[in-house]
């Protein structure tokens, strides 16, 4: 049994991750910034039992995410293993997105995700152990069309986890990123609202997971010991060849993008 703190864990992958670890008897935090949406959370994971408790906190704010996190560990002990899964995707047009929009996802899906690992980093080195596991996304192998805010914030998460496992394995703790393709959730209902059609075109090429899968997929491979994640055949490989083959994916990324209906 092991203390696991789940960033986003409001709905979607988080919840799932949640779910996983609490059917494994692990004791869950769920950290997410909305109060009611946590709370409905909470209720339903309740319901199949475990143990759990939830924070609210938004990630962008590291003193309250702190804070939150010191809670969690008040009550459940020291974070074993720390999901950093709280993301946001506004697809648009470049010039369609505004600073406050750039601004926005590169808080959330990138600050954020530094500022709850800041949060347990430090107990980590002490205890010489813990698991950071970092959810990027399948648009951070190639720059998609329609994505300039969004891959540019899981672009930074990626290279962040490079350069934090080279530096956290001298203190004993795991790290690992992970990379969804498009998943069945709440927010990728309210993504595709906003995609443009060459993005919609594009990313239905992706394939698409449920997040029990993705969740079920993730900790597998984390659990052997991998650090790179790429859940589903069509994000392994792209994530294994896209730098060999970036010339041909660009060409086919903008003939399928040229072939949209607007």
């Amino acid at each position: 049994m092991q203390h696991v703190v789940i960033t986003g864990g409001s709905s979607g992958i988080g919840e799932a991750f949640a779910r996983l670890h609490l059917a494994r008897g692990d004791r869950v935090s769920l950290i997410a910034r909305d109060a009611e949406r946590l709370a409905a959370c909470k209720e339903r994971l309740a319901a199949s039992g475990g143990t759990l408790s939830a924070h609210s906190a938004d990630v962008r704010d590291a003193a309250a995410l702190e804070a939150a996190i010191a809670a969690a560990e008040s009550e459940f002990g020291p974070t074993a293993r720390l999901i950093t899964s709280a993301g946001v995707a506004v697809p648009g047009y470049f010039e369609a997105l505004d600073a406050d929009s750039f601004r926005q996802q590169m808080d959330i899906n990138f600050h954020g995700t530094v500022h709850a690992v800041r949060a347990v980093y430090r107990g980590m080195t002490q205890r010489r152990s813990g698991e950071i596991l970092l959810v990027s996304s399948a648009a951070a192998f190639v720059g998609l069309f329609g994505y300039t805010a969004y891959g540019a914030s899981k672009f930074a998460v990626a290279g962040f986890a490079e350069s934090l496992r080279a530096e956290a394995r001298r203190h004993g703790i795991k790290v690992a990123v992970c990379f969804p393709p498009d998943t069945e959730t709440p927010q990728l209902e309210a993504e595709n609202r906003l995609k443009p059609p060459e993005t919609a075109k594009i990313t239905k090429t992706g394939g698409i997971m449920t997040a029990e899968q993705l969740a079920t997929s993730v900790v597998r491979e984390f659990e052997r010991g991998k650090f790179a994640i790429y859940p589903g055949l069509r994000v392994s490989l792209l994530g294994r060849f896209s730098s060999l083959a970036r010339p041909a994916i660009n060409h086919w990324l903008d003939r399928t993008a040229e072939r949209a209906d607007r």
